[in-house]
């Protein structure tokens, strides 16, 4: 009895991190894909000429911080007045947060 409730409780947290990881992939093919592209890469036409970093290198993956990250989906980018990044409007910082480690996946 014992056993089945820890079977129960471990595949209830895998099958709530499955969705999770879902609502993060589709809010990132939603806001990020135009610029950032679906391998993360940046590669896009509007990634280039936004200078869209690549996130499949590990150094640009160890110069991120999961802080500065979120900062910047919350708040978008700008560099001389020019905004590289839209705010992303609506979005729980739960979902943020899966935003992040999504982009974390694309570490080679």
């Amino acid at each position: 009895m014992k056993k089945s409730i820890i079977v129960a409780a471990v595949i209830s947290v895998l099958a709530a991190w499955a969705a999770h990881a879902e609502d993060a992939k589709a809010l990132y093919t939603k806001q990020c894909v135009k610029c950032h592209g679906e391998d993360g890469k940046g590669d896009t036409k509007m990634g280039k000429k936004l200078g869209a970093k690549d996130y499949t290198d590990p150094k640009v993956q160890d110069a991120l911080k999961d802080d500065a990250a979120v900062k910047s989906i919350k708040e978008g980018l700008k560099k001389d007045d020019k905004t590289l990044m839209k705010p992303a409007e609506g979005l729980t910082d739960d979902q943020i947060k899966g935003l992040v480690a999504y982009i974390r996946t694309f570490k080679k």
